[in-house]
């Protein structure tokens, strides 16, 4: 376990760095961040440059926006600071922070970022970008995760991409593939662009399809207000909606044991195994969405999901030697389908829509996770609509064929519904069905063919929806010696493996920003060219030239 536990948990009352003001139909988040705010010590974040803290504010606000505000259509993002916008990741603590905390918070800041296109593409609220400054590296790529990118005309401000000359890195949260798969700048002037470290400024940067507009200094804020007010015009977002508090989520750590009200984890640190137990509902599902919203938090898809994400960022950060997560649930499955159904049928009502959006991002955020994920459907289990897809995110799913101890006992059963024909969509673009039989259009058919079905061992089996089933005579050993052989494997090897398995089929930007780039930024991490004592992170602002190995490896 790291020294400092990060916890991922936060509220805008304990906001260090962002300041939200929502008026009308328009939020608007400025980053205000604290110089001496800093999530680990020994670095000070000055010109809004920021750390993991800072991002976990900013994914925060996006969630609250999102459930808390119905009646925001756009939300602007700008700076509390005078023509400085935001400097990027903060140097010191990229020199500073072991490889595992660099590598998951540029993971981290991708998946906000993430989160913030998908509010914009699905949810109706739409982001601009105000830059009143100067917007660096991570400064710019938070820019380029808005829909809508706004400049200060003033002969200063100015949008850069300065990682590589600067520091012998690369930009870290997707500012590669935006510049061309999102903003379809040509490659060769992109490559100019990430190689002039004073970036560009005025019309030329929006020649080079770098911003959208700009705005002269002394009416720029009045027209990102009224560019922010078109936008939530636009939005279907209800004027009148009630929103849904976002109350602190009830999680205790007791040594190895964490305990949520549908979620516990229990660690197990000679195997090197997290066990994750899945509540089932113990309440009806609603007759109306209205009565969801009554339900607020507490409403069981919605708590479940902000448990299982919070449980999933607390064991990638925090448990980094915990290598193999089980997964099992436990509840009546029939009452999980009651819920998915009413899930279903009221996709049109803004929260119910926010739900299932919530549950395909935490699906996405573990399928990125580099851990070995093992799906374990026993009985009792309630591995059904959303939840049975988390079997599909498994590298491997195990299903007891009969019942414990032989006759008489309750069987295991897994059932999929029209959620895996579409409203959990990988990165790829495909249903984890589709990713699983690529190429397989018979497999497919026969898998598909079993949604809406409840299914038995040996039917899931001959589905190919389950990697294999197996009685209760061989289930303990089979699983102990998996575990064992798992463990026995390089971490390194297996995050290879798994993360290479997981994406079968096309590419898309966000496969492109979690594969190649976070591949690459990985390595060049390492390297010390970037990370050794002469490299250009530890010499970054100490006026001594950085020494590079001049061979291309």
């Amino acid at each position: 376990m790291c020294l400092t536990m990060i916890d991922f948990r936060t509220h805008p009352e304990r906001y260090r760095h962002w300041k939200l003001e929502v008026v009308g139909r328009v939020a608007y988040l400025n980053m205000a961040v604290d110089p001496n705010g800093g999530i680990n010590p020994g670095y000070e974040m000055k010109l809004n440059s920021y750390d993991l803290g800072v991002d976990i504010e900013l994914a925060d606000a996006v969630l609250r926006l999102r459930f808390e505000y119905p009646q925001v259509g756009a939300v602007v993002i700008g700076s509390a600071l005078d023509r400085v916008f935001c400097a990027g990741a903060n140097i010191g603590m990229l020199a500073t922070a072991p490889h595992a905390l660099k590598v998951n918070f540029c993971k981290f800041t991708n998946e906000t970022r993430n989160g913030i296109e998908d509010a914009s593409a699905n949810s109706g609220q739409h982001y601009l970008a105000a830059i009143n400054g100067n917007a660096a590296g991570g400064g710019y790529e938070l820019a380029l995760a808005t829909d809508h990118i706004m400049l200060i005309d003033d002969r200063r401000a100015s949008v850069a991409l300065p990682e590589l000359p600067l520091l012998g890195v690369l930009p870290g949260t997707g500012g590669l593939t935006r510049l061309t798969d999102k903003r379809h700048v040509r490659r060769d002037r992109a490559d100019i662009f990430c190689t002039f470290e004073e970036g560009l400024k005025g019309q030329k940067a929006v020649d080079w399809k770098l911003v959208d507009e700009l705005a002269p200094a002394p009416s720029f804020a009045e027209a990102v207000a009224d560019r922010a007010r078109a936008f939530a015009e636009a939005s279907d977002r209800p004027r009148d909606g009630t929103g849904v508090e976002l109350t602190d989520l009830d999680r205790t750590i007791d040594g190895d044991t964490i305990r949520y009200s549908c979620l516990q984890v229990e660690i197990d640190r000679r195997p090197r195994t997290a066990s994750l137990l899945l509540q089932g509902p113990q309440t009806a599902a609603p007759t109306d969405p209205e009565q969801a919203v009554t339900q607020g938090a507490t409403y069981w898809p919605l708590a479940l999901a902000r448990e299982l994400d919070d449980a999933i960022l607390h064991l990638r950060l925090n448990e980094l030697e915990i290598g193999t997560w089980l997964v099992r649930s436990k509840g009546d499955l029939d009452a999980v389908l009651t819920h998915d159904a009413f899930v279903a049928r009221n996709l049109d009502h803004w929260l119910v829509r926010e739900v299932a959006l919530l549950w395909a991002r935490v699906l996405r955020r573990l399928d990125v996770t580099s851990r070995t994920i093992i799906a374990l459907i026993e009985p009792e289990s309630c591995f059904g609509g959303n939840l049975a897809d988390l079997t599909l995110a498994a590298d491997r799913s195990y299903m007891l064929a009969g019942t414990w101890g032989g006759e008489g006992g309750s069987v295991a059963y897994l059932a999929f519904t029209d959620a895996s024909r579409g409203l959990l969509p990988m990165s790829n673009g495909l249903t984890r069905l589709q990713t699983r039989f690529w190429g397989d259009d018979e497999g497919l058919e026969m898998a598909e063919a079993a949604i809406g079905e409840t299914l038995n061992a040996e039917v899931a089996a001959n589905a190919g929806v389950v990697t294999d089933a197996m009685d209760d005579l061989d289930w303990d050993d089979e699983l102990r010696l998996m575990i064992e052989e798992r463990a026995s494997f390089s971490p390194d090897g297996l995050t290879g493996l798994e993360a290479n398995l997981r994406f079968s089929g096309p590419e898309t930007m966000e496969t492109k920003i979690f594969g190649r780039l976070t591949a690459w930024q990985n390595w060049v991490f390492q390297r010390p060219n970037a990370s050794g004592d002469a490299g250009a992170l530890k010499r970054y602002g100490s006026g001594i030239r950085p020494e590079y190995d001049q061979r291309r490896v």
